[in-house]
């Protein structure tokens, strides 16, 4: 009976040997998967059998019992972190457990382009992979509601650059990230400002600056763009900004800005009313962001495009005539 036992007990520790053993090597091993890369997402409040689940479910041919045991056994399955991720050929249950544990999802990104409006930033959401559409359907005034900026308009607000977001994250939340680095930006240039300034409020230099963003052609330019519109402040003269009167225009605009155009009166017709128009007109950049508080000294009152995306100053309205017949109109 010893005899017996003692054989019984050396099988099933062998048996336990190999069993670890075959273990060890399955929790190394790469998963196969159905596409090289598949996609997996683990919501909130997801128990470790279910996240097990969902793996298989993804596309990954696994027992989902033996990921469970995986997860139990490790001591981390409490640990996994609900969001979106990768999961790429080679990837071993060791390795996806420590992905999960770590949060380290897989994002995407957007981008704003400096000089884009609001409406085109919409566009750029609503077109997004694997963004809610949170803000579908809403006002633009809503928008900002939700943003907890009610009132304020929205045009302007938000600073362009790539926004990285996870798989299934609301449109809203990127908007906010936006906003607030405009923020961020905005305070720090109206801190910067110049003494003599004719600007009353960060909210001013945001809109000069979105102006001074769509004349730009070329970046060397863009303080003393700034200059002409801050004289051009100082005297009380009118902006007369073409990118205004487009903006004006709304979808109405259908590429090709008239001389009736120029006349036809809008609250951001720089040509037919005096001073900064009600609100920016596109997002600014840093750069436009600072050349609007701290232009460039100059005596030009001027400027008009060279083709070439460069802008020629002049400071008397003669001088001004004879660039556009030179540059606009081919005369010498």
């Amino acid at each position: 009976m010893r005899r017996l036992l003692v054989g019984v007990a050396v099988s099933l520790a062998a048996a336990a040997i190999a069993l670890a053993a075959f273990a060890v090597r399955w929790v190394g091993a790469p998963l196969t998967l159905a596409e090289p890369t598949i996609e997996l997402a683990i919501e909130p409040g997801m128990s470790p059998r279910k996240v097990a689940e969902a793996v298989v479910a993804a596309g990954a041919q696994v027992s989902p019992e033996w990921l469970f045991l995986w997860f139990r056994l490790s001591g981390d399955a409490r640990k996994i972190r609900a969001g979106s991720y990768e999961i790429q050929t080679g990837t071993s249950p060791r390795a996806l457990l420590s992905k999960l544990v770590r949060g380290d999802e897989s994002l995407k990104t957007i981008t704003f382009i400096e000089g884009w409006t609001f409406r085109q930033v919409r566009s750029a959401l609503a077109g997004a992979d694997g963004l809610r559409a949170d803000t579908r359907g809403l006002t633009d005034a809503a928008v900002m509601a939700q943003l907890g900026r009610p009132g304020i308009a929205a045009e302007g607000r938000f600073f362009p650059d790539t926004y990285a977001y996870a798989r299934g994250s609301s449109d809203l939340e990127v908007l906010r990230r936006a906003l607030k680095s405009m923020d961020r930006r905005l305070d720090a240039a109206w801190a910067q400002r110049s003494a003599d300034s004719p600007l009353r409020s960060a909210d001013e230099a945001l809109i000069l600056a979105s102006i001074v963003e769509k004349e730009t052609g070329r970046p060397d330019d863009r303080a003393q763009i700034a200059g002409v519109f801050v004289n051009r402040l100082r005297i009380g003269m009118r902006l007369q900004t073409d990118p205004t009167v487009i903006y004006g225009l709304g979808e109405a605009f259908d590429g090709n800005l008239r001389r009736r155009d120029l006349t036809t009166d809008t609250p951001w017709n720089t040509y037919t009313r005096a001073g900064l128009p009600p609100t920016a007109i596109a997002l600014p950049g840093k750069a436009s962001l600072v050349a609007a508080v701290q232009p460039a000294a100059t005596p030009a009152l001027y400027f008009v495009a060279r083709g070439d995306g460069s802008s020629h100053f002049s400071r008397t309205l003669d001088e001004h005539n004879q660039a556009v017949n030179r540059y606009q109109r081919g005369r010498q």
